[in-house]
């Protein structure tokens, strides 16, 4: 029986330097989780026996289960935006053909089609995005960041939001852009056309009565014809809007190509008329020129977000993670990769920052948490142990050498 202990116990302390060694050479494996070995004692029990009882010997140990651990390793930042960390639980959730994976490693990069892809071309998945940005939540997709144009946009809507100083005098002229005489203030917005060409709305503010302002306006230096509207302030300076109808109808006049006349609204909603000096507080609208896409971002709940030559931005889609009630179940299928397993239990999706989930940080990589120190360590220890065993099996062979030899 000896024998057979120091066997186990040599076989253990073998399968123990592997999980040692294993660990050690993945030491600077980005995203890689260290496991260790966990062993179990052995009895012989006969049929109707428990094996109880004070002269119970063991006859040696075995291999339990080899268990990962799944602490935070370190985060390092990179130089590459699409590497990510995820500071907390949950996987990346890998789309390859169909088969999915999952993995803590964040070192992502984008294929000839735009795929956010890992080293050995898994694809990251997440929500997908309509032709407006917004994220679609339905099942998870490979991401892909495309290069496509975002196209022109006409301006439906505008906003000015302004101070005009009840100082100014009342101006009986008419109006005429080119005579500084004939307005009191001025100021100007760009707008789009359906071609995403860009056209300067001239706007000025001539004081009619008390409290009481008309707008002109002037597109590409060309007057509109009649008023854009009129505003109407209250004795404490607010607008009235009671007596003003907002927003007001614009219509532009425009040469061939475009879609003519651009008709937009302007709002003045929280206009003021104090007694300081004329400012504008807000210049707003929807419209935009094309753009390419330039940049993109990827914030901490996932989000990808999309930078455009024209100044917009727009989402390009959302991460998904996914968290296991049992991630030491999970198969380990090489290639920082794990797969789903009876143990683990089924993956719960849900989204960077969510409940059960860490947050991702771009430009970063989560470092491989095995602490070097310890794990060589533990190699000494487990060197050891074999050594122990292996001089219970010498022992027994001079003990058995010892009886043969008897007289």
């Amino acid at each position: 029986m000896s024998f057979q202990q120091g066997l186990s116990g040599l076989n253990a302390a073998s399968r123990n330097l592997d999980a040692i060694g294993n660990n050690v050479a993945n030491a600077s494996t980005v995203g890689f989780k260290s496991s260790g070995v966990v062993f179990a004692d052995v009895y012989a029990a006969s049929i109707g026996s428990t094996g109880a009882g004070g002269d119970a010997i063991g006859i040696g140990t075995q291999v339990a289960e080899v268990r990962g651990n799944f602490d935070q390793g370190n985060v390092s930042t990179t130089n590459n935006p699409l590497d990510m960390a995820i500071n907390g639980q949950g996987f990346f959730r890998l789309d390859t053909n169909g088969s999915i994976t999952y993995s803590r490693n964040g070192q992502f990069h984008l294929d000839k089609d735009g795929y956010i892809v890992n080293a050995n071309g898994n694809k990251l998945t997440g929500y997908g995005v309509d032709g407006l940005g917004n994220i679609l939540v339905a099942n998870p997709v490979p991401l892909q960041v495309s290069s496509a144009q975002l196209n022109a946009t006409q301006t439906s809507s505008a906003k000015i939001g302004l101070n005009l100083d009840a100082r100014d005098p009342v101006i009986s002229k008419p109006f005429d852009i080119k005579d500084a005489s004939t307005y009191d203030k001025a100021t100007s917005i760009t707008v789009y056309d359906s071609l995403g060409n860009a056209h300067a709305l001239a706007t000025y503010y001539v004081k009619t009565a008390a409290n009481k302002w008309s707008v002109y306006g002037a597109a590409d230096g060309a007057a509109i014809a009649a008023p854009l509207g009129t505003m109407t302030f209250k004795t404490d300076g607010t607008l009235d809007t009671t007596a003003t109808t907002l927003p007001f109808n614009v219509s532009v006049p425009l040469a061939a190509g475009p879609t003519t006349p651009l008709n937009f609204k302007l709002d003045y909603t929280g206009s003021t008329q104090y007694a300081s000096n004329f400012s504008v507080d807000t210049l707003w609208q929807d419209g935009f020129a094309p753009g390419m896409l330039s940049g993109y971002g990827i914030s901490d709940d996932g989000t990808i977000l999309g930078r455009y030559s024209n100044g917009q931005s727009r989402n390009l889609g959302q991460i998904v993670l996914s968290n296991f009630k049992n991630p030491q179940g999970l198969a380990m299928l090489g290639n920082n990769a794990y797969g789903e397993s009876a143990e683990s239990g089924q993956p719960l999706p849900g989204v960077p920052g969510g409940s059960n989930f860490g947050v991702i940080q771009s430009g970063a990589v989560e470092d491989s948490n095995v602490d070097l120190t310890q794990e060589l360590v533990n190699m000494i220890t487990a060197q050891r142990v074999y050594q122990a065993n292996a001089q219970t099996v010498k022992t027994q062979d001079q003990v058995l050498n010892t009886l043969v030899n008897l007289r």
